[in-house]
């Protein structure tokens, strides 16, 4: 499971990246930029969220959802950055570390209790949701959506072991 997780991680900032890249070309003023913009940094603060859960950490998010929205340019800095953490902090993982239920609060307050891996596991679920959210939204308005199947960046990343030539 290290190594798919590990695998997940990589292709959510992949697929982070694809989208921030085609937001950009959009412009800050485009009407889909400014609602990818509000799912994305939602889906930043839950990063951070569980980022401190699986590390035993305090966080001092109230919410799930930022009261000012960032600049694209911003929220994309914070994101990579993010999902940089997150790759290399499954790299140092065992399969004990994995398994180790930890309990947390909820930001309304309700008790949880889950895994790091059930947690690692849920950032990466909810990221590729919100993104699918926006490529919907895209794909609504005329605009091509960013590439983020997980087949696509496997054959990207790993091109010379799964029979494709580098691009």
């Amino acid at each position: 499971m290290k190594d798919t997780l590990h695998n997940l991680f990589r292709y959510k900032a992949w697929a982070n990246d694809q989208l921030l890249t085609a937001l950009a070309r959009l412009g800050d003023n485009s009407p889909i930029t400014t609602l990818a913009i509000k799912a994305l940094s939602h889906t930043y603060v839950v990063d951070r969220i569980f980022a401190a859960h699986i590390r035993r950490e305090a966080h001092a998010y109230r919410s799930a959802n930022l009261s000012e929205m960032p600049t694209l340019e911003a929220l994309a800095t914070d994101l990579r950055k993010s999902d940089g953490e997150y790759v290399d902090y499954v790299s140092t993982l065992d399969l004990a570390q994995l398994a180790e239920r930890i309990d947390f609060a909820f930001t309304d307050g309700a008790p949880g209790r889950m895994s790091r891996e059930e947690m690692l596991m849920h950032v990466v679920t909810h990221g590729t949701g919100h993104r699918g959210q926006i490529s919907a939204v895209m794909l609504l308005n005329s605009v091509p959506p960013a590439k983020d199947g997980f087949t696509t960046y496997l054959h990207e990343a790993q091109a010379s072991t799964r029979g494709r030539v580098a691009a």
